[in-house]
């Protein structure tokens, strides 16, 4: 069995936006990233982010939004519109 070094022996650090996709995190890290996200996006003093989790059945959206209704500084979060990720993102208002 072949042994693969881990070409990240340091954490990865990611340019923080206004959009952010969950699809390349597993369900288990998901509440831990969007806590740390909305800390970061709060800091940058962002207005308005997007968080794409996908449509699937649901579990990561209902994740995310039980994260963004225990934040305080989330004023508020819907649906994205349709032309930007629908039912399948969430747009997020913080309070800045």
């Amino acid at each position: 069995m072949e042994i693969f070094e881990n070409p990240f022996p340091e954490p990865v650090e990611i340019e923080i936006t206004d959009s952010f996709d969950l699809h390349s995190f597993s369900p288990k890290d998901i509440r831990a990233v969007v806590e740390a996200y909305l800390a970061e996006a709060h800091k940058k003093r962002f207005a308005t982010v997007r968080i794409i989790h996908g449509k699937g059945v649901g579990v990561q959206r209902e994740i995310v939004r039980n994260v963004l209704s225990e934040t305080d500084f989330v004023k508020s979060f819907k649906n994205a519109p349709e032309f930007s990720g629908s039912w399948g993102a969430t747009i997020v208002v913080l309070d800045v």
